[in-house]
């Protein structure tokens, strides 16, 4: 059992360290040397790895009295232990290792985004292919002791690629003409990485694109508009935080594309909602909040809040949705059976709310994730995860951390293996 310790202790010592544990120790990049050899007692990893390895060891030893016989469920025990609801992100996970694809990562030139993509390639979830200077995306691998192999590295920039240049270029002007886009023009945005990577996927030359983390939101998002498209019947793209919480995953929509939505818009994002929810298995509850309860007070937000609700109602009988109501009623159950008994939320309250305009769903979002703090337990945040689009493509939030650009990827794959 000591050595299945210490065999576990040095499989980690030369894997990147998780920002939890830079954070703790007030640093930038823990690294294997003379002044880190052994995890930090504040890793995560510990628990999920070491404890696992000591009790195969008991068990081939002979000298467990209880054998563990499921082990999936003994390594969620371990992380519910350490105050995260993971049952989401297993689920993602396990699914995209069942088939992994290729995704571009367009910020290949961040460390943050180095360690997650060798995360990723180690865990079997995808294929990364890396974005950027060759040489300074391989100085920085090469500085932090990664290990991602044989991985593929392309620069647009680079002489070899300007044939694909000229390729994409075409693609894109063919698009774009009558959009006031001109040939010259076209191929010169095609240098850009965030262009370059969706036509890649577009092209099928890659599955998914991940960016954002190095260029503000509308820079990366466009491009996905302008290559890639929407899907089928849709209008509006929205965005969507998932919240993993103590009180299980939230969903909050539309966070982070649209300003401020109609009445009919607000319905479209609530359907795109609602069918990403049930991706995940989970039945979606939604509430439409705003400031008023039901119609109890006026004003354009309230109305087009339970003006929105109607036409949901009218529209899928069988889904789980009310409002307009306030975003505490929402989970209030209570509070919301004392003076809403008829209400569809009564029973479980809401897991998924859907939002009047960008400034209120934002603020949530952010004053949410910023007061349970960087450390915090029992919190975490999976996005945003845009919603509408014909193939995934996610945008990073600024300050993303490894764990979140990891989860991102997980369900850019499995949005991927969906995608005929």
């Amino acid at each position: 059992m000591k050595l299945a310790a210490v065999h576990a202790l040095a499989g980690m010592a030369k894997k990147p360290v998780p920002d939890l544990v830079n954070l703790a120790y007030g640093t930038d990049n823990l690294m294997f040397g003379k002044g880190y050899i052994i995890p930090k007692p504040v890793d995560p990893r510990l628990l999920e790895t070491v404890a696992p390895a000591v009790a195969k060891a008991a068990m081939e030893s002979g000298v467990a009295k209880y054998p563990i016989t499921d082990w999936d469920a003994y390594e969620s025990q371990l992380a519910r232990r350490l105050g995260q609801d993971t049952r989401i992100s297993r689920v993602i996970n396990t699914k995209a290792r069942s088939n992994p694809k290729r995704v571009v990562f367009a910020d290949a030139e961040n460390l943050k985004v180095l360690k997650a993509a060798q995360q990723v390639k180690d865990a079997g979830i995808a294929y990364p292919i890396l974005l950027g200077d060759k040489d300074r995306i391989q100085a920085i691998i090469s500085q932090n002791n990664l290990d991602l192999g044989e991985i593929v590295i392309i620069d647009p920039h680079a002489p070899e690629q300007q044939a694909l240049i000229e390729q994409f270029g075409e693609l894109f002007y063919q698009k774009r003409y009558r959009k006031g886009v001109s040939a010259t023009d076209a191929r010169k945005r095609m240098y850009s990485r965030t262009y370059f990577g969706a036509m890649m996927v577009e092209t099928g030359q890659a599955d998914a694109l991940i960016s954002g983390l190095s260029h503000n939101y509308p820079d990366t998002i466009r491009p996905a508009l302008q290559i890639i498209g929407k899907e089928a019947g849709v209008q509006k793209v929205a965005g969507m935080y998932i919240l993993l919480t103590n009180r299980g995953p939230l969903f909050f929509s539309d966070t982070t594309v649209n300003v401020n939505p109609t009445a009919e818009e607000i319905v479209e994002i609530t359907e795109l909602t609602a069918k990403a929810v049930e991706r995940f298995n989970i039945k979606p509850r939604i509430a439409l909040v705003t400031y008023s309860n039901f119609g109890s007070a006026k004003g354009e937000d309230a109305d087009k809040m339970q003006r929105a609700t109607e036409i949901l109602q009218q529209k899928h009988p069988d889904m789980v949705v009310d409002g307009s109501m306030q975003a505490h009623l929402a989970f209030n159950t209570d509070l919301l059976r004392q003076n809403y008994p008829l209400s569809k939320l009564v029973d479980e309250g809401a897991n998924t709310l859907i939002f009047p305009n960008l400034s209120a769903a934002n603020i949530a979002y952010n004053l949410m994730r910023e007061a349970a703090g960087p450390r915090s337990v029992g919190f975490d945040a999976i996005g945003p995860i845009l919603l509408g689009l014909r193939k995934p493509v996610h945008v990073l939030q600024l300050g993303s951390s490894e764990r979140e650009i990891v989860n991102m990827v997980a369900i850019a794959v499995v949005e991927a293996q969906g995608v005929s």
